[in-house]
């Protein structure tokens, strides 16, 4: 109760104080936060808020029309100069800036708008692939599952389609393309790139996997660890890390490396926790999740696997 009234406070307070702050700086909203805040997250975070928070008619129609763009996944390399120009055009008549006397706004407000869309576009993409079932008659599929074997084992041939040996690297059975029914060719794909981008990472991990005492199922965790990452992007946690991370605009292989981390860091976790036995996987994983959670919390929060990790 008391949340709902505080929010319907702000919510007929809200106008009263950006008139006045617009008065008083002769700046509108977006205008303080591009200035005001640093660059990634916490500059784009504010400029999300503002946007989606604005009764301004033309600024919900932009809204409105990016959401159903990058719901299409019209947001590329091709449309992207073109949607952002058109973007920064609308607010600076909506907002009456003068882009003369106010430069650097543009490309700083372009930016976040940039990340904002392009993270939002990122859903849909990364829920295709989630919802795209590993298909055994697929040779493309069956050409990435071989993939990941001769990255990870590269010294052990294949005995055959169906074998064992898949067990080796954490699969649950003789058919790895069983495991792969809750995240799809995500989680295969997922994999490939870890051990294909950061091969010492993925190996030491491999090795801790086969621990005598603290060892795990390798690609049965690095399912679970995609599903954890996918939570992360959907409920929006992951925003922080992908904000301030980006260059451009966020696409497929931005996940592939929010996921290569998470996988280091939590066997990492994992064996510092000295588990008993894998039954504690689940209260352990959800520790790790919560510090996560914990980490991306805070606006500066940027992951990166060391790159010594690939030159050693």
């Amino acid at each position: 109760m008391y949340r709902y009234v505080w929010s319907l406070v702000c919510w007929y307070l809200r106008p009263i104080i950006k008139w006045f702050l617009r008065q008083t700086t002769s700046m509108c909203e977006l205008q303080r936060i591009c200035y005001g805040e640093p660059s990634g997250a916490k500059r784009t975070l504010g400029v999300e808020s503002s946007l989606y928070q604005s009764r301004n008619p033309e600024i919900k129609a932009l809204v409105l029309g990016l959401d159903e763009l990058t719901e299409r996944r019209g947001f590329n390399a091709k449309t992207e100069r073109k949607v952002l120009e058109d973007t920064i055009r609308t607010v600076l008549l909506a907002k009456k800036i003068n882009p003369v006397a106010h430069p650097d706004f543009a490309k700083s407000f372009g930016k976040c708008v940039e990340l904002i869309w392009g993270y939002r576009q990122l859903i849909f993409e990364i829920e295709e692939l989630r919802k795209t079932g590993y298909d055994s008659s697929n040779l493309e599929h069956e050409m990435v599952l071989l993939k990941l074997w001769n990255l990870l084992n590269p010294y052990e041939p294949l005995e055959a389609r169906v074998t064992k040996q898949w067990q080796d690297i954490g699969f649950q059975g003789d058919d790895p393309k069983t495991d792969f029914r809750g995240m799809g060719i995500l989680g295969l794909e997922n994999l490939v790139f870890f051990a294909d981008e950061y091969p010492i990472a993925a190996r030491h991990a491999l090795l801790h996997s086969v621990h005598p005492r603290y060892g795990y199922a390798f690609a049965i965790v690095g399912i679970n660890i995609t599903s954890m990452a996918w939570r992360l992007l959907r409920d929006g946690a992951a925003k922080t890390h992908v904000y301030n991370s980006s260059k451009t605009l966020p696409g497929v292989r931005a996940f592939h490396q929010f996921f290569s981390y998470l996988f280091y860091a939590f066997d990492e976790f994992w064996i510092e926790s000295k588990p008993t036995n894998m039954m504690e996987f689940s209260s352990i994983s959800l520790k790790f999740e919560n510090s996560i959670r914990t980490a991306l919390a805070n606006p500066a929060t940027v992951f990166r696997l060391n790159p010594s990790l690939d030159k050693i």
